[in-house]
């Protein structure tokens, strides 16, 4: 990519790829449920929300040292870094990993080395955003807050993310107001596959200043007027919503309609290794499927630079780039 991008909306589990899963499965002498290579990326057919989880959380058990969350870490700015990004704000699941038993401060270590040496290695700044797994207890995402705080840990921000349908913004209001007293930032996943109204409720009661995802918020034009006079960004994933069939096909994907009614949409990659491709990708079908020129994917580039939690100074920086 010609022009500089930011990432804001990747997951660090989603980056784990089917080699380096095999690999840290050695390295932890863990058990995979794979014979092979091949065994594994056969299951990476979705048909919704909820049968991507199912393996995303399972591939999860080879994560179990600071190296390895580290070396994930590593992997996907190296990536990103070819692809053209120049600033990622990355989420990562504390829950996923504590709930394995898994410290807290294990997984802390691994991903701050990680974000700390990308800046010099590749050039590319970032910043880590907690996210809180909806389809849990609330009192399991208040604890978690509660160790984030204690550990002092170099977050940006909270966001919201897994199951969506049934699990409303509504109930993480408490959660997410102690986050923005401590000064978080506050971002949060809805209308993927929930209704516009999770986007109302992320805004009115979680004090959201993106949405990721959101691309719902069509069915509902006051919601749309909303979010294009507040400059409310949203982090669209085409190739995710393709492969868990939120859209048919990246061709019926409505990008351009969001860009054309004034949404400050951004795209991103989601869970890269288990959606097809890195941001690069993304753009690359989309200049194919949707025809996207030039001047709309510098557009796209400058929306990320925006709607991006980077100081003023990097801002520049990257718009200058």
């Amino acid at each position: 990519m010609a022009v500089a991008f930011a990432e804001l909306h990747m997951h660090l589990e989603g980056a784990l790829g089917p080699e380096l899963i095999f690999a840290l499965a050695e390295r932890n002498r863990v058990s995979l449920p794979y014979s092979d290579l091949a065994d594994l990326e056969g299951r990476y057919r979705f048909t919704d929300l909820q049968s991507f989880l199912d393996l995303y959380y399972a591939n999860m058990a080879v994560l179990q040292t600071a190296q390895d969350f580290a070396d994930l870490a590593r992997d996907y700015f190296r990536r990103a870094a070819a692809a053209g990004v120049q600033h990622a704000e990355i989420f990562f699941d504390p829950q996923a990993h504590t709930a394995r038993g898994v410290p807290l401060r294990e997984v802390l270590d691994g991903i701050v080395d990680a974000v700390a040496a990308s800046e010099r290695e590749f050039g590319l700044s970032s910043g880590l955003i907690a996210s809180f797994l909806r389809d849990q207890p609330v009192r399991d995402a208040d604890d978690v807050l509660g160790e984030i705080l204690r550990l002092q840990a170099p977050i940006i921000g909270v966001g919201l993310d897994s199951a969506e349908v049934g699990y409303p913004p509504t109930l993480f209001e408490d959660v997410f107001a102690r986050a923005r007293a401590e000064g978080l930032h506050a971002v949060a996943h809805a209308g993927e596959e929930g209704p516009p109204e999770y986007i109302w409720q992320a805004l009115d009661l979680l004090g959201a200043e993106r949405i990721d995802h959101g691309v719902r918020c069509l069915e509902d034009p006051a919601l749309v007027q909303r979010l294009v006079d507040e400059r409310i960004p949203l982090t669209v994933c085409p190739l995710s919503n393709v492969r868990l069939q939120v859209v048919n096909s990246l061709a019926d994907h409505p990008l351009r309609t969001m860009m054309q009614a004034g949404l400050l949409v951004t795209v991103n990659s989601d869970d890269p290794a288990y959606f097809g491709g890195d941001l690069g990708e993304n753009l690359a079908q989309l200049r194919t499927q949707l025809a996207l020129t030039d001047d709309e994917v510098e557009q796209l580039a400058r929306n990320s630079i925006e709607a991006s939690f980077a100081s003023p100074r990097r801002k520049a920086e990257l718009l200058g780039a």
